[in-house]
């Protein structure tokens, strides 16, 4: 099986045919999908998705769009609504300089309020970052002196020096159909390094479809094609890239189940 780590089930894109879209993730072997909340007044919406298909999972969080336009929130309400059995992280919160739809401080604090809310509950944070890479660095660091806490840096498109820090802090790192895209040879470079034990697929769907279907409504079925491409770029087999990134998702997300007969490798190969 494979895991789609980034996906946006809530969202109306899917609200015609949410369960055919579901379970064409199912047949192309997508065993795990989770689905991430960007606004907590709709987590709601979020949880329904979770607790409607049992191998979705969904977290709770601000994205940091909307960090300007959502009611703040403390790092101790986050962790009250991650209380629910299907809410297994937190996010996706972070900064976003490119479109810069919330005023940065706001987006500053939402981020800093999700990473404590990390270090309270012990699940993951799953980090939106774009033309932020030295605030991000920064806060990451600043926030880490405070204590440990887990995180995730999604759709990576960052530089390489985010990603060395990521290894170094023993984060992970997320790749979507960006990696396919052929003008992002920037992004194959800077994950080269990073150890196949760090390492995760998404969609970021509806957005971003990978090639050969860019241009399409993205869907979970779809990160097949990331996943050859990042095998690709690893130089491993398509088989240990989705038996490592599995492992790699169920290592990071564990307060979610493993789906029954989908083992974890334990001779220590990829």
């Amino acid at each position: 099986m494979i895991v789609d780590s980034h996906c946006h089930l809530d969202f109306p894109d899917f609200a015609p045919d949410i369960d055919a879209v579901v379970e064409r993730a199912r047949t192309a072997g997508v065993g795990t999908m989770l689905t991430i909340c960007t606004h907590v007044s709709r987590f709601p919406g979020v949880l329904a998705m979770a607790e409607r298909f049992p191998d979705v999972w969904c977290t709770v969080g601000i994205h940091p769009h909307e960090a300007a336009n959502e009611a703040e929130v403390d790092a101790e309400t986050l962790v009250r609504l991650t209380e629910n059995p299907r809410v297994v992280g937190l996010g996706e919160t972070g900064l976003d300089y490119f479109y810069d739809n919330s005023p940065r401080e706001a987006q500053r604090r939402s981020f800093r309020a999700h990473l404590a809310a990390g270090r309270l509950s012990g699940l993951p944070v799953v980090i939106h970052t774009r033309d932020a890479d030295a605030d991000t660095a920064a806060i990451l660091r600043e926030e880490r002196e405070k204590g440990p806490f887990k995180a995730l840096l999604h759709c990576f498109s960052s530089g390489k020096d985010l990603a060395d820090l990521a290894v170094e802090m023993g984060l992970y790192v997320s790749m979507s159909g960006i990696l396919t895209f052929p003008k992002a040879e920037d992004v194959r470079t800077a994950i080269a390094d990073v150890p196949l034990d760090r390492l995760l697929v998404e969609t970021d769907a509806p957005f971003l479809a990978p090639t050969p279907k860019r241009g399409k409504r993205n869907e979970p079925a779809l990160v097949v094609h990331t996943a050859a491409k990042l095998a690709e770029v690893k130089g491993v087999a398509v088989e240990a890239l989705w038996a490592a990134t599995t492992d790699n998702f169920f290592t990071l997300f564990d307060k979610c189940a493993r789906p029954t007969g989908s083992a974890p490798q334990t001779d220590g190969t990829v």
